[in-house]
């Protein structure tokens, strides 16, 4: 990444159009990249701190201030490799246990496998759409994570396979309290319950309120995969949606849209694991 730097030229000379027109490129880049972090990004905090950074060298910039040009770059830099390492599925993918064995290549887009499931996906979120508003009516608490391009694999096997369609009642029922499956999280893969039990790593991180594990294994499961976990809070009834390392609140009358927000994100069809064609 680089940038015009020319901390020697006094802000007043911006009348000239050389100068005026370095100046512009010199804002380009940066631009840019605001702009591609808020696509790719749901992050509030990286957002406001890319913005901040780039107030901070334009000022810089227009003020010949050289230590706080620098830092400014500095913490764009920095900012944006830490975001592309943590949030995007690239970087979380190479640094998740999933890659164990596997090849990686961020230049090459793998064809998708033969034998991807076909299926209703309008049909499947709206049998989830109605067991989660339920749930939530009636404070049962609930964990149902949606598998997509990233393998869960090796995190379902902590807990029970299923391999079920997924339907209302079935839902319902593994999240009623007092089954054995009430525990831990349901594990969907394209258009079947793959598992049930699953516990998660919870995120270390420290959270600003009170959460509960269910919500910590939601942000867990989120910070090092690409997948989207719905959580139903057994206390007060309240939906969360946790990607990339965020919990976002949604109203039940709310839920339906903004999931399939969620789940439309990066990859519209998810790649099936070795499990989906076997």
């Amino acid at each position: 990444m680089v940038f015009p730097i020319m901390l020697d030229v006094p802000a007043g000379h911006l009348d000239d159009p050389v100068i005026l027109i370095n100046f512009l490129l010199s804002l380009l880049i940066p631009g840019a990249v605001n702009v591609l972090a808020f696509f790719l990004f749901r992050r509030n905090f990286v957002r406001a701190s890319l913005i901040v950074s780039q107030v901070l060298f334009v000022l810089a910039y227009l003020f010949g201030l050289d230590v706080l040009f620098f830092l400014a770059l500095a913490a764009m830099i920095i900012i944006l490799t830490y975001s592309l390492i943590v949030n995007s599925s690239v970087g979380a993918q190479a640094f998740s246990n999933n890659m164990k064995g596997k090849g990686f290549n961020v230049f090459r887009r793998e064809s998708k496998k033969q034998g991807e499931a076909l299926f209703d996906r309008e049909e499947v979120y709206r049998k989830v759409d109605q067991a989660v508003r339920y749930m939530s009516k009636q404070k049962m608490g609930a964990i149902i994570t949606f598998e997509r391009k990233m393998s869960l694999s090796e995190v379902m096997k902590s807990g029970t396979a299923v391999n079920a369609p997924i339907t209302f009642e079935l839902l319902v029922t593994i999240f009623y309290p007092g089954t054995r499956l009430h525990d831990g999280a349901v594990v969907i893969r394209n258009d079947k319950i793959a598992s049930a039990a699953v516990f998660f790593t919870p995120t270390t991180r420290p959270l600003s309120g009170k959460y509960g594990s269910r919500h910590r294994a939601a942000i867990g499961i989120s910070e090092v995969s690409d997948a989207v976990t719905v959580v139903v809070s057994e206390e007060t009834g309240r939906i969360s949606i946790a990607y990339q390392g965020e919990l976002t609140p949604i109203s039940p009358d709310q839920f339906y849209d903004t999931f399939l927000e969620y789940m439309s994100m990066v990859t519209e069809e998810p790649e099936p694991s070795e499990e989906t064609s076997k």
